[in-house]
């Protein structure tokens, strides 16, 4: 008796978590759902979010009249979402890259390593961490002033290359690695370099990849550092796409949309399982 109590009470909570968890899909839905819709039906059904002066909203999960119209105009007869889709990879595949070039040597510093200052250094990568963008954003403005390098992709790319947060994730995955692992690896003639290579980023790949794709979703839906560094239009990345779309292009603005949600997307579903083992571990160190 006791064992069905406990099965009912399971199910129970999976089909209460599975039903909450349905909200999640409900704006997605809707948004694919508007990018397929024509232009009588989305100021119809959206003309108030779209600025168009209606105030009822008359959300739908399925399209009237289903139509390719939004997505025609944004894939072949907008230039500007392409130029700014190629902005976006390049800022972001640059800044990512660069914060495991520069985070997978400070991690491994910070966990294998001991040097005079280590602890107080440490301290200050995470309070680094902690500060919002707009704390920092005069001073790294400044900066980047006087290197010459404002309104130009460096702008964007260079201030993120030294996020603290790559490499306060792999530190502490780098520390789980066993000494005694390192020790062998040094006994059969490895070097420091070889150690990092062979051993610390293998065993250190959940880590890795767990930093490695939260940068890439937060570089991705940056808005707040193009804005401050770019002056020039055709060099915004594809986050602020958007904002240059007025109300009666609503089928195109939904199609971008979607077009911009897919690389988080795929990324995510090819590092899943490295994600969520990566932030697992994270939690049982804790």
């Amino acid at each position: 008796m006791e064992r069905i109590k406990r099965t009912l009470i399971g199910l129970t909570c999976r089909s209460v978590l599975t039903a909450l968890s349905l909200f999640i899909w409900i704006p997605v839905l809707l948004l694919v759902s508007a990018s397929f819709m024509p232009k009588d039906e989305l100021l119809y059904r959206y003309a108030h979010p779209l600025g168009m002066g209606a105030k009822a909203v008359h959300a739908s999960l399925l399209p009237v009249y289903l139509t390719l119209e939004g997505y025609i105009q944004i894939l072949l007869r907008s230039r500007g979402f392409f130029v700014m889709f190629w902005n976006s990879c390049l800022q972001v595949g640059a800044l990512v890259m660069g914060q495991m070039a520069v985070g997978i040597f400070g991690a491994w510093a910070f966990a294998r390593y001991t040097f005079p200052g280590k602890k107080k250094l440490f301290d200050v990568y995470i309070l680094l961490m902690l500060l919002p963008f707009q704390v920092t954003e005069v001073s790294a403005y400044l900066v980047l002033d006087r290197l010459k390098i404002l309104d130009t992709h460096l702008a964007v790319i260079l201030p993120g290359i030294w996020s603290a947060f790559p490499v306060f994730i792999m530190s502490r995955f780098f520390e789980a690695i066993p000494q005694a692992m390192l020790e062998a690896a040094r006994l059969d003639g490895a070097g420091e370099l070889s150690l990092l290579i062979k051993v610390g980023i293998p065993v250190g790949k959940p880590g890795i990849v767990t930093a490695w794709m939260l940068g890439f979703f937060e570089s991705w839906n940056n808005m707040e550092r193009p804005l401050a560094y770019l002056k020039e239009p055709s060099l915004w990345p594809l986050s602020l796409y958007l904002s240059r779309i007025r109300g009666e292009q609503g089928a195109a603005a939904f199609a971008a949309c979607v077009i911009a949600m897919l690389p988080p997307v795929l990324f995510f579903l090819n590092g899943q399982e490295e994600l969520e083992q990566g932030i697992f571990l994270d939690g049982i160190k804790e």
